[in-house]
Parts: structure tokens; C-alpha cells; sequence
């Protein structure tokens, strides 16, 4: 898989996750959710995203 289609994956269950626990758990949790979403808005604007550099860091060892 490429990097980007497993950023796409991660973040994808990091939103559905955390939409799941804010239903079932705690409302706290859509912040999560919200946190997902501005860091994909802020990626798609400065074109750097942390979880590239951390699968790219992953995948050289």
C-alpha cells in the first residue's frame, strides 16, 4: 500500500472511532473527531502532514 492510501485509512478510523466514543463514551470525544479534520484542512492547504513523516519514518527502519 502507499503512504498516502494508508493516511487515508488512518484517518478515516481515527474518525470513525472517535465519532464511536462520543456516541457511546463521552461527547469529549468529537473533539478528537474535530482535530482529525482540521489537521487533514491544514494538510491539504501547507501540502505537510505529520502522519506522512511518521510513515515515512516507520517504513526506513
Amino acid at each position: 500500500m502507499t503512504i498516502e492510501r494508508n493516511i487515508r485509512m488512518i484517518a478515516g478510523s481515527f474518525i470513525l472511532l472517535s465519532l464511536a466514543a462520543g456516541v457511546w463514551l463521552s461527547p469529549w470525544w468529537l473533539l478528537f473527531t474535530a482535530f482529525v479534520g482540521a489537521n487533514l484542512l491544514q494538510s491539504s492547504i501547507t501540502k505537510w502532514c505529520l502522519m506522512e513523516d511518521i510513515l515515512r519514518a516507520i517504513e526506513k527502519r
